[in-house]
């Protein structure tokens, strides 16, 4: 694989809590424009290996190079505006505001500030503007106007993915992003999560292996905090250790 096609690479990486080795050895290799999904069993490391990915915890040992760029040890903010940007990072939906005033808060967050009540009316309106786009894209227009707590819960997600876009990132990551939905809503942010990667990289966690299997180029399956396999979902699926290890009697 060429340099130029990898996005995200990690070579070690590995996390220890006094003694507990929560993620071991773990290399990963990205590929841009593609939805690389990370899967296993509960207490394999998914999570925190996000959490290493975006340092809201720090490596043990080994590096995470993102766009050829060593940004092991950097801040979580600093990763963000590089372009690696995990959902709830700034998906943290308020809940008394309406959709348009959720997504014009993250949109104001890629100038700098976090509200922009100062700015000009001409200012305002191109966020207004930038705004209603995402808020379409996500499939929300009928929403515009509704407070976020009165959303449904897949309605909900879709407008965290979109104060994610704001910040127009490279590489999204979705922590398991269809998580308690009912069988519509997870088609809906299946299909989402398809569209918004036409343009950009995708590596989520995810338990639904519909899901994973419908839409993941490439698959990278944990167990223990080490990798267990790679692969497609055709392979992956046959591979008898993760049969045992993840899948389970649903495959026996």
């Amino acid at each position: 694989m060429a340099s130029d096609d990898v996005i995200l690479e990690t070579d070690d990486l590995t996390k220890e809590f006094r003694g507990f080795v929560a993620v071991n050895g773990v290399s990963l290799r990205v590929r841009r424009g593609t939805i690389h999904a990370l899967i296993g069993p509960n207490g394999a490391g998914k999570t925190t290996c996000f959490n290493l990915l975006t340092h809201f915890l720090t490596p043990t040992r080994g590096r995470i190079r993102f766009n050829g760029r060593d940004i092991t040890g950097s801040s979580p903010a600093d990763i963000a505006r590089l372009g690696l940007v995990r959902s709830f990072q700034i998906s943290a939906v308020f809940p008394h505001l309406s959709v348009l005033e959720n997504v014009r808060i993250a949109l104001q967050r890629t100038r700098g500030r976090s509200f922009d009540f100062w700015r000009s009316e001409q200012v305002l309106d191109r966020l207004n503007d930038r705004a209603v786009e995402l808020i379409r894209a996500v499939g929300l227009a009928d929403f515009v106007g509704t407070l976020a707590v009165t959303l449904p819960y897949g309605r909900k997600r879709a407008l965290e993915i979109a104060t994610t876009l704001a910040l127009d990132p490279e590489l999204m990551l979705l922590d398991e992003p269809t998580a308690g939905m009912t069988h519509e809503d997870v088609e809906r942010i299946s299909a989402l999560i398809k569209k918004v990667a036409a343009n950009r990289t995708v590596l989520m966690v995810e338990h639904n292996l519909a899901v994973v299997e419908n839409l993941s180029h490439h698959i990278t399956v944990l167990a223990r905090g080490e990798v267990l396999a790679e692969g497609d979902y055709a392979s992956v699926s046959r591979n008898p250790d993760v049969v045992q290890a993840y899948m389970g009697s649903a495959h026996a």
